[in-house]
């Protein structure tokens, strides 16, 4: 006797029907099995226990909580799942720390905690100085949670953050920040499901089939296979992890360096893999104002720190170096996208751009390229591109203004998905910013930290950039160091930056939980 057609579409429908925060411990569950098998090829065999005997725990919970939700609609609309991506950067690393912790040995539950965090929200901030401390299954795990995360903001800022007028959606949207983009929807929870599968199911197979290519792009660079399937993960996912503690001890060179740079690109706009949001109604990636300004970035300050080096050479005869000053300008070039998008590589050319002028760059360029941070609905940090650029024009109109206070604003083409008090909205979005860094920097501080280092950790905690701590200081910053109050202020910047201010504010609203 055959079963009915519409059997396996109803228990995928049931499946669906769960909360997201439960489906995503199922997923996150599952997923234990990569670093699973790996243990079991490379013997790590006690990692590779820990991660099969979690992952059996993990899916076992979710098919027992899941049996117990069946036939239930979630509650809360549209502003459930937002609370679900809250639930998934605070409570979730609990879950997958355990295999980590178990699977180290040599390590607090707590800094296995903040490896997660810092993992899945893509910081790639490390507990681990030494990278050799690590074997291959954690590596790997630290770079497939970053991954995941990655993909986690891909699809949640289309299916969730848009139709609220979050996470730089605000800018463009008509209606106010938190609320629905039209008045007559309140975005039912069976809508929201339906949205998250549609968006799943264009960017998941564009996403994993970038990851790919870039991994072997990587391998036939001359990288080893875990190295490159690590390095193409994390730039993916802009959280700068690597299992050989960076480009350094890479050894697919400039070659890979240019590879990852081509596929950075991604973290600009995104226009440069999709047109499934309002930050797509323009003429094209030409005319995205995100994608123009973040070249321009790339290719100015390159140019004026290649300047700024090639005026120190004179000071050590090297001026005639050639090779140097393209290695230079290079590396500049590469670090510079690579901070501009939050995830945080070095070249490996930077040092030997020192090396050739004599002189050191200060850590705050890289710190103001991080708080700019990349496009909206992409993977990368940062106070966003377009919200630069709705201050940028705003700035132009009041200049305008001064010199012709009667005048009226022209047409701009690439201001045309601004909505008319976008410029306001981005404004206040920056004072959330510069008062969340403001306090969690005090808070940091309260706990004996120096007020320099505790700068340097709070920003990259909240443009979700962890290799700053290894470089915008005067020398590399220790979070394991750190007291156990300090990590937790740690933790809450870099769910913040990963989140945003205004999602919180939504969530901690009352009239949007019924509206």
């Amino acid at each position: 006797m055959q079963l009915p057609a519409r059997q396996p579409s109803r228990i995928g429908a049931n499946i669906l029907r769960l909360p997201l925060f439960l489906l995503l411990v199922g997923v996150f569950s599952a997923s234990m099995m990569l670093p699973a098998v790996y243990g079991g090829v490379a013997r790590d065999l006690e990692a590779a226990r820990a991660f099969l005997y979690t992952a059996i725990l993990g899916v076992s919970a979710f098919a027992m909580i899941g049996l117990a939700h069946a036939g239930r609609d979630p509650r809360h609309g549209a502003l459930g799942p937002l609370m679900s991506l809250l639930c998934a950067f605070v409570f979730l690393p609990f879950l997958l720390a355990v295999p980590f912790y178990e699977g180290l040995g040599t390590t607090t539950f707590l800094n296995a905690y903040v490896e997660m965090v810092s993992a899945i929200t893509t910081t790639g901030a490390t507990m681990f100085d030494d990278p050799e401390r690590l074997n291959g299954t954690l590596h790997l795990w630290r770079a497939q949670v970053a991954w995941m995360g990655g993909l986690l903001m891909w699809i949640a800022a289309s299916a969730i953050l848009a139709p609220l007028n979050l996470g730089g959606f605000e800018v463009t949207a008509r209606a106010e920040p938190g609320r629905m983009q039209t008045r007559d929807t309140t975005m039912a929870a069976p809508e929201v499901r339906v949205r998250i599968t549609k968006v799943s199911t264009v960017l998941i197979p564009i996403y994993f089939g970038l990851t790919v290519l870039l991994w072997i792009l990587l391998a036939v660079g001359g990288d080893t296979g875990l190295v490159a399937l690590c390095h193409a993960m994390s730039v993916m996912a802009t959280s700068g992890i690597s299992p050989v503690g960076g480009l350094t001890g890479a050894s697919s060179g400039v070659t890979g360096e240019a590879v990852m740079m081509l596929f950075m690109l991604f973290a600009l706009s995104r226009l440069t893999f999709s047109t499934d949001t309002v930050t797509s109604d323009t003429g094209g990636l030409r005319s995205d104002p995100e994608f123009r300004i973040g070249i321009a970035l790339v290719i100015i300050v390159p140019l004026v720190l290649f300047f700024r080096h090639y005026m120190g050479a004179f000071d050590v005869n090297a001026e005639d170096d050639i090779q140097g000053a393209a290695r230079a300008f290079w590396g500049s070039a590469f670090t510079v996208l690579s901070f501009l998008t939050t995830t945080g590589f070095i070249s490996a050319n930077w040092g030997e751009a020192q090396a050739w002028s004599g002189l050191g760059t200060p850590g705050l360029l890289f710190m103001g390229l991080a708080v700019i941070g990349g496009g909206v609905a992409t993977t990368a940090g940062g106070v966003k591109l377009l919200r630069v650029f709705a201050l940028y024009l705003n700035g132009l109109r009041e200049m305008e203004r001064l010199v012709h206070p009667s005048s009226v604003s022209r047409g701009n083409p690439m201001g045309r998905r601004l909505q008319k008090g976008g410029a306001f909205i981005a404004w206040i979005f920056f004072m959330l910013f510069a008062l969340s860094l403001a306090f969690l920097t005090i808070a940091l501080t309260a706990t004996g930290v120096a007020f320099d280092t505790s700068l340097v950790i709070v920003v990259a905690g909240l443009s979700t950039t962890g290799p700053l701590l290894d470089v915008a200081a005067g020398a590399p910053i220790s979070l394991a160091e750190l007291s156990g109050t300090a990590k937790g202020v740690f933790v809450a910047a870099m769910v913040l930056g990963r989140l945003e201010m205004l999602a919180i504010i939504a969530l901690l609203t009352p009239d949007l939980w019924r509206g």
